[in-house]
């Protein structure tokens, strides 16, 4: 009886008659790092890129904006985009058509002071009720801003932020800056004072 291969040299003798595969395991896992690598870099020029040259949404071609939407961060529509006329109509539009990323200006009165979201990034919370009668849930991010500090039913607030829908009547947030200049600052206004 011939000598058969045992122990390591079977793995030898099965890698030989399997060559071929074990070459496609290595060229799948090489173009596999090098697509990653080319995600690292890219994600570091866009970084480069937006320290260097920051720009708003409407400076943007079309292109570039439907290329930002794909991207981590994400800029809104501007106030022309989310159409003609005041808050309260840009937002029942908003809110009919199901429409979010719609930065928006406007005011309202508090209808309800909510407790702190403090899971994960914390978030000062309220329910803004508008002229129009349409209601928005406030989440201002108070890792980034300050806190309105003695906010009760019944105050005026003025807002700068992006509308998301929601069947309750919408979420504004945004109303701070962005320490990364990546999305549009917003803000708050009470008694007086700007909170960004």
């Amino acid at each position: 009886m011939p000598d058969e291969p045992s122990g390591i040299f079977l793995g030898v003798d099965f890698m030989n008659k399997n060559k071929w595969i074990w070459m496609l395991i290595v060229a799948a896992v090489v173009v596999g790092y090098q697509k990653m690598q080319q995600g690292r870099q890219g994600q570091a020029v866009d970084a480069v890129q937006t320290q260097t040259q920051p720009q708003t949404q409407a400076e943007k071609r079309p292109s570039e904006q439907s290329e930002s939407k794909k991207s981590q961060s994400k800029q809104p529509k501007s106030d022309r985009q989310a159409g003609q006329g005041s808050a309260e109509q840009i937002l029942q539009q908003a809110f009919e058509n199901q429409q979010s990323d719609i930065q928006v200006k406007g005011a309202g009165t508090v209808l309800k002071t909510l407790p702190d979201d403090n899971q994960g990034t914390r978030h000062q919370r309220f329910i803004l009720k508008l002229s129009s009668g349409q209601t928005l849930l406030v989440a201002h991010n108070i890792d980034l801003a300050d806190k309105i500090k003695g906010l009760k039913k019944g105050d005026k607030v003025g807002f700068y932020g992006e509308y998301e829908w929601s069947e309750q009547g919408g979420v504004l947030h945004w109303t701070h800056h962005d320490p990364a200049g990546r999305h549009t600052d917003g803000w708050l206004e009470h008694d007086g004072r700007v909170y960004q």
